[in-house]
């Protein structure tokens, strides 16, 4: 029989390797019954994966990630309940392909209260319910990490580097993608001397969100909108109509033509129509700027310092359509000179946009369900509740609190 296009031969081969590695394991130290539990067939192939189908490399490499998840057992949600109300990581849901997706959103203020080892175990309990949830057709998860709580690069930086040595080292094979969404802005520069020497540099992805603010490729982003800032005020947003009219001052006034045909619709007006009522005519002693300040006679200054502009004749016809009246132009980069230069590249016409994280876009934008979440684990990670929860079944008088 084949399976997924291999012959026979090398399937014999690969079982011929996978009972290698584990008669390495028994022979250094027998194997308990959780530990025979996880090294199972598709176990051990993702770590002879890894190391090149060596077989002492993958033995060795699958003994120190047994040593290691011996020491951070007894995982459980009742460790992590402020995490959990906060939502700082969760499973969001799965993709397409039924991959578990992830959200890491974490303050930078949260290593001033937590130890790396409360962070660790908090990272491999999000990892273990991931896991917990997947088919049995899957092997791999999506982890998406809003950045944009981080005012540090070289902070955010730290806990990116430890989260992924952590899936290299121990869940070798199972990281499908990485998205870093929104970093600091000095991110990009330590992550092109540190990306060299990352085993997952290739599977990680810088993105922002502002490229798909305006996306339209997502018939469902309305249901996932981003929270409006309250610091915006939606009253000043809106616009004021204006009216032709006066438009007054305590210093002078001006008077916008009710007629559009004028080709100069205003004129300037000596006298004050302040609400105080008409006052003294302007004179250089209480004028603002001596450039509106008559001199001399002042009825000569209201006959020729203002020369009116010739009225059409009354008898005379103009089509509306010929009229145009004044418009702003909307700028555009495209249509200015300095596009020429840009056009010759079509590579930074647009800004880089991943498809990929079209895809993961809703994830990021869904609100997080403390409940929707809670359900996702399985036990012993669901803690008490989860364990608890087959007894409380029985009885007719349980609260919703309890059942979650």
């Amino acid at each position: 029989m084949l399976l997924m296009g291999k012959s026979k031969d090398q399937v014999q081969k690969e079982k011929c390797r996978v009972q290698s590695v584990l008669d390495l394991l028994k022979r250094q130290a027998p194997l308990t019954v959780k530990q025979e539990k996880f090294c199972n067939n598709a176990c051990v192939e993702r770590f002879l994966k890894a190391k090149g189908d060596s077989v002492k490399k993958a033995a060795k490499h699958l003994r120190n990630c047994l040593a290691w998840r011996d020491s951070i057992d007894n995982l459980m949600a009742d460790e992590f309940s402020t995490e959990l109300a906060e939502g700082v990581a969760y499973v969001a849901g799965h993709d397409d392909e039924l991959k578990p997706v992830m959200i890491f959103r974490i303050k930078q203020e949260y290593y001033k209260y937590h130890s790396q080892k409360l962070f660790t175990r908090l990272v491999v309990f999000t990892i273990e319910v991931a896991i917990k949830t997947m088919a049995k057709t899957v092997e791999q998860f999506v982890i998406l990490f809003d950045a944009s709580l981080f005012r540090s690069a070289s902070a955010f930086m730290n806990m990116l580097m430890s989260v992924l040595k952590i899936i290299a080292d121990y869940y070798p094979g199972r990281l499908h993608r990485v998205f870093v969404v929104d970093p600091p802005s000095l991110f990009s520069y330590l992550w092109k001397g540190v990306k060299p020497f990352l085993d997952l540099a290739p599977s990680t992805t810088v993105v922002s969100s502002l490229d798909y603010e305006e996306s339209r490729d997502l018939n469902d982003m309305s249901l996932y909108r981003r929270p409006a800032s309250t610091r915006f005020d939606h009253g000043s947003s809106q616009p004021s109509v204006s009216k032709l009219g006066q438009c007054s001052s305590s210093r002078f006034a001006f008077t916008v033509s009710q007629s559009f045909d004028s080709l100069k619709p205003w004129h300037l007006s000596l006298t004050d129509t302040s609400a105080a009522g008409p006052g003294p005519a302007i004179s250089p002693h209480n004028a603002r700027s001596l450039s509106f300040a008559p001199r001399g006679n002042t009825d000569a200054v209201k006959k020729s310092f203002f020369p009116s502009t010739p009225m059409p004749q009354p008898t005379q016809k103009i089509d509306p359509s010929l009229i145009r009246h004044p418009t702003t132009p909307k700028p555009s980069f495209l249509h200015s000179p300095a596009a020429l230069f840009f056009r010759k590249n079509p590579q930074i016409q647009e800004p880089h946009r991943d498809s990929f994280f079209l895809t993961y876009l809703k994830f990021h934008r869904r609100p997080y369900d403390e409940m929707i979440y809670r359900s996702k684990m399985r036990p012993p990670l669901g803690g008490l509740v989860s364990i608890v929860a087959p007894q409380l079944r029985r009885s007719r008088h349980v609260s919703v609190s309890q059942r979650f």
